[in-house]
């Protein structure tokens, strides 16, 4: 087996850390060679709050994948999200000085790096610039101006921005762990890539991840990303709030929640009823089934009310930015009971649950393919993609080798065509630079 054809994603998430070892099968499906899982305990709505306990999951969680796999890794894909992630609308020109010359690569680069000239507020820094529609000379809705002629060259960015301790800390503990870097990439993303469809993205589409900590939600039209956002919220407050109102130890809350839990209270009768046993020699507690879900509503009516109102911050309703696709949900929070009609009753919007199982191999094991998993699939297949954009690069270098050796043989002169590496995607551009930055961090 060939080690350079096998990626690792790492999830790093608020409840559980995640390492998955996979390669592509000839269908081009992804084959699970090893998983691993771990408690996580250093990790508070996504943000690294415990360095040490935060090593210790990760090195727990990647020493499983390797006993499993067999295979010894080094470098991974990493997710990043937390409370302290933002995103914004950024319009930006430059002026061409020679308009006869067709618009490259280097002037889109130019005004990439304008953006990233934007003042943040003190501990900030940009994470991702992701252009949108360019405009050429006031000609709009261009989705690729490179071979166009112009003078002047205008783009809307969306423009996600993160805390600088917070990712440093993130790359800290993944070194420390006896890993490198191999990428990163924001995590809803990851997630998109793993349960959302060509034609969903090009339709209109709100992903809703309801994780442990934290819920993201990225919403794409026309194929592109148009809005990102990170509500201080997932399911530990809904197991906290079932810990207080029912007052239960945490374990039994969330088993509670996981085993009989409803999003939609009219669900359950009267009389259903759970008995939990007591602590140290103490009766057994009874608590009914209806209250739990009035418990639960609450928490989740709020969490969907936020989402929603970033939704309606989008401008869901206009013609243009119609999300006709509707809502997908994925994450562990998304196999509660009865919370898809939840959300549609809340929103109004054809609701599915995102499963990562259509890009897995037929065999892999059933568990992988819940969408708790979905954004470790998504990294997974993020590393896979960094490979097959790497194996494209080398075969042209040794291609233009070939040509090279060929033209001297043949004592012509003529000088070469100059040959470009392939142009890198935004999240390998930012990934190199976060390497630096961390290595100039130390």
């Amino acid at each position: 087996m060939e080690h350079n054809d096998i990626s690792v994603g790492l999830d790093i998430g608020t409840t559980k850390i995640v390492a998955m070892i996979g390669r592509r099968n000839e269908y081009g499906k992804i084959e699970l060679l090893g998983t691993g899982k771990a408690k996580s305990l250093g990790v508070h709505r996504g943000v690294v709050n415990n360095i040490t306990q935060t090593i210790q999951s990760i090195q727990m969680a990647v020493d499983e994948a390797i006993a499993v796999s067999g295979i010894k890794i080094d470098e991974a894909v990493v997710g990043i999200a937390g409370q302290h992630i933002r995103s914004l609308q950024h319009s930006d020109y430059i002026t061409r000085p020679n308009s006869e010359e067709v618009i490259c690569d280097e002037d889109l680069e130019k005004l990439e790096k304008q953006v990233h000239k934007l003042v943040m507020l003190p501990g900030e820094e940009i994470i991702h610039v992701l252009p949108q529609e360019f405009k050429v000379d006031g000609q709009a809705e261009i989705t690729e101006p490179v071979g166009m002629y112009g003078g002047r060259l205008e783009a809307n960015f969306h423009v996600v921005v993160g805390q600088v301790s917070s990712i440093r800390n993130i790359g800290r503990c993944i070194k420390s762990a006896g890993l490198n870097l191999a990428g990163i990439t924001l995590e809803p993303l990851a997630s998109a890539e793993a349960v959302l469809s060509t034609e969903e993205k090009e339709a209109g589409v709100a992903l809703i991840d309801i994780g442990g900590g934290t819920t993201d939600l990225a919403i794409f039209k026309n194929g592109i990303i148009r809005h990102t956002a990170v509500i201080p919220f997932g399911g530990n407050v809904i197991t906290e709030d079932i810990k207080e109102g029912c007052s239960i130890i945490e374990k039994q809350a969330e088993l509670l929640k996981t085993k009989f839990g409803s999003a939609w209270p009219g669900e359950n009768k009267d009389n259903e009823i759970v008995s939990i046993p007591g602590l140290r020699g103490r009766d057994p507690k009874e608590i009914t089934l209806k209250n739990l879900s009035k418990i639960i509503h609450a928490r989740v009516v709020e969490i969907i009310e936020q989402v929603f109102l970033e939704i309606k911050n989008y401008g869901h309703e206009e013609p243009k930015k119609k999300l006709i696709a509707g809502i997908v949900l994925t994450g562990g929070g998304a196999q509660l009971k009865h919370l898809k009609q939840l959300v549609e009753y809340i929103t109004g919007m054809d609701t599915r649950i995102g499963y990562p199982n259509e890009n897995l191999a037929g065999d892999s094991d059933e568990s992988f393919s819940s969408p708790q998993y979905a954004t470790a699939v998504g990294l997974l297949m993020n590393g896979l993609n960094r490979l097959d954009k790497k194996k494209v690069k080398t075969l042209q270098e040794e291609s233009l080798k070939e040509e090279t050796i060929s033209e001297k043989e043949n004592e012509v002169e003529e000088i070469p065509e100059e040959t470009k590496e392939p142009k890198k995607s935004i999240f390998e551009k930012w990934g190199d630079k976060f390497r630096d930055f961390l290595d100039n961090a130390e």
